[in-house]
């Protein structure tokens, strides 16, 4: 290795050390708002606790990701026989134009979930500039993971980016509805935070299966396990927590 390049492996390194310990909290906090009474102080407590981690290991996944978009061989070096991530132009799109995009993703999500329970009493807060410049940011990232993954010929970056392009669509809908229903702030935030959980794990599996078990890194199957197990929680939050909150609150006072 050359000099620059020891250089450009030991701060990913120390990029590596602080997003994990951001991050590997991050995954077990997840879980605990989730288990908890929904509203109560240990939802609320444990929940922005989660948003904090997630912000701060999304925010170093970015500065990682970038690096190994600019610098994929010098940030990567333990790849260089790999069976499958020798190449560079693979290494830079896996890790790094799809990290960049995983981790807008779990910024925009972070945010736009926080932000529906901060801006539940005046719905136009919401509409704000980092709100809607987050979804500027992950429209464009999205369309970049796609167009990278098609160069690249990863069917898998151009499947996960729909993500990112559904969050966009879902996120302005409410965003831009004049008036939203009483409780739609519900469940935006919970979709938001469960998406924040989706993406966190897929991050995870991305960066955990090629150094624990390489023939699993680009399986379809693996990659969608954090997308079903998701979308399961917020149909059953959907239906366990909004929808009765929603026909009490539209019932007809006695």
């Amino acid at each position: 290795m050359s000099p620059s390049s020891e250089i450009l492996h030991g701060l990913f390194l120390v990029l590596i050390g602080l997003h994990i310990a951001a991050g590997a909290p991050g995954l077990v906090f997840f879980w605990i708002p989730v288990a908890a009474q929904k509203g109560g102080p240990r939802h609320r407590f444990w929940g922005r606790l989660f948003a904090v981690a997630m912000l701060f290991a999304a925010t170093i996944a970015l500065c990682m990701s970038s690096l190994s978009v600019a610098y994929p061989e010098e940030t990567h070096p333990h790849l260089a026989t790999h069976p499958t991530f020798s190449d560079p132009a693979l290494i830079r799109g896996v890790f790094g134009w799809m990290m960049v995009y995983l981790a807008i993703l779990t910024i925009n999500l972070t945010w736009y979930g926080w932000s529906c329970i901060r801006n539940r009493a005046d719905h136009a807060q919401n509409r704000n500039w980092a709100n809607s410049g987050l979804q500027a940011a992950l429209l464009l990232a999205s369309a970049n993971c796609a167009y990278q993954g098609w160069i690249i010929a990863q069917p898998m970056m151009m499947g996960i980016s729909m993500v990112g392009f559904a969050t966009v669509a879902t996120n302005l809908w409410f965003m831009l509805n004049p008036k939203p229903g009483p409780l739609d702030w519900l469940l935006e935030h919970i979709k938001g935070i469960i998406g924040v959980g989706i993406s966190v794990y897929t991050a995870f599996f991305a960066f955990g299966a090629v150094r624990i078990a390489p023939w699993l890194a680009l399986n379809p199957l693996l990659w969608s396990l954090p997308l079903i197990v998701g979308l399961g929680l917020i149909l059953y939050y959907r239906h366990k927590v909004y929808a009765p909150l929603r026909r009490a609150k539209s019932a007809p006072a006695e």
